[in-house]
This record gives C-alpha cells, structure tokens and sequence, in this order.
C-alpha cells in the first residue's frame, strides 16, 4: 500500500477559481464572447481599411493608379480572413461548428452572431472565454455608436446644407 504524504499540495481545485481560455484573435480555434467578437470585428475591419487606406494613398502617389488595386485587393482579403476567423470563434462559443461562420456573408443574417449567448462553463471547443475588460466593452459599445453617428451626419450634412441654400435663396428674394 502507498503512503500518501500529507505535505503534498492538494490536487483538487481547492481554490474555486474558475479557469478560462486564451483568446487568440487570429486562429480558427478556440472562443471568443459576443462583447469582444463585437469590438474585434468592428475595430480590426476600421483598423486595417485604416492601414488599406494608408498604404494605397502612398503606392498610388509612388507607383502610380495601377499600384493601388493589388494594395486594395490585399487588404480586402486580410479583412475577409480576419472577420471568417472570428466568426469561428465566435461559433464555437455558442458550441457549434465553426461552418456557421458561412453565415456571416448574408447581410443581417450575421447578426445573430452578436445576439446568440454563448455556451456557460466548458464546452467541446474549448474553456469558457475570459471575462470582458473594460477595454473590450468600451470598444464594443462606442465603434456602433461611431457608425450610427456617421449614418446621421450623412444624413444630416447634406440636409441642413440645403436648408441654409434655401434661407439664403429666400432672403435674396426680399
């Protein structure tokens, strides 16, 4: 028969911590939590047409207009990729398989991504994700707020513009 020592350290998780995942924003696999897959989706596609933009503008005024297509090209891709890979993730939280990333092509239909909670605990792919910093949750509610002001102003700009031409045409006619 062993003898157990008794100044061994407890093998039980004794604690009660809870253990999370690792995220990995660019990998198939693994989870990620609405809030993050939000803020990730939003802020990395701004991120990169930022860097397209960049880069197009400096090989369009070095090379020319033929150098900014393949330079536009690239960046689009790298923001297909990016955006299939948090899919997946996103996917496998809500323990599915990560072929529902396919979805996220249909316009509206890839909402369901930012609607449907995720598995609590451990699931088949993985640890349950960590919790959301504050980083993460200011990221996710200020880059929609961002749109919605840009839909606003795109609307609003072009009207009080013609409001103003309006009042000036009206004044002229006094």
């Amino acid at each position: 028969m062993a003898v157990q020592n008794p100044y061994t350290a407890p093998k039980a998780n004794v604690s009660g911590a809870e253990t999370f995942g690792e995220v990995k924003v660019f990998s198939a696999g693994g989870r990620i939590g609405r809030v993050r897959y939000i803020g990730y989706t939003v802020g990395l596609t701004m991120l990169i047409a930022a860097a397209i933009g960049a880069i197009a503008g400096v090989a369009g005024t070095a090379g020319g207009q033929s150098a900014i297509l393949p330079v536009t090209i690239i960046g689009y891709g790298l923001i297909i990729i990016v955006q299939v890979l948090l899919s997946i993730q996103r996917a496998h939280d809500f323990n599915t398989t990560g072929w529902l990333a396919i979805l996220a092509f249909i316009p509206l239909v890839n909402l369901l991504f930012w609607l449907i909670p995720g598995t609590d605990g451990e699931n088949r792919f993985g640890l349950k994700p960590p919790p959301n910093g504050v980083g993460a949750v200011l990221l996710a509610f200020i880059l929609p707020l961002i749109f919605v002001i840009g839909i606003v102003a795109a609307i609003a700009i072009p009207a009080y513009q013609d409001y103003v031409e309006r009042a000036k045409a009206a004044q002229g006619q006094q």
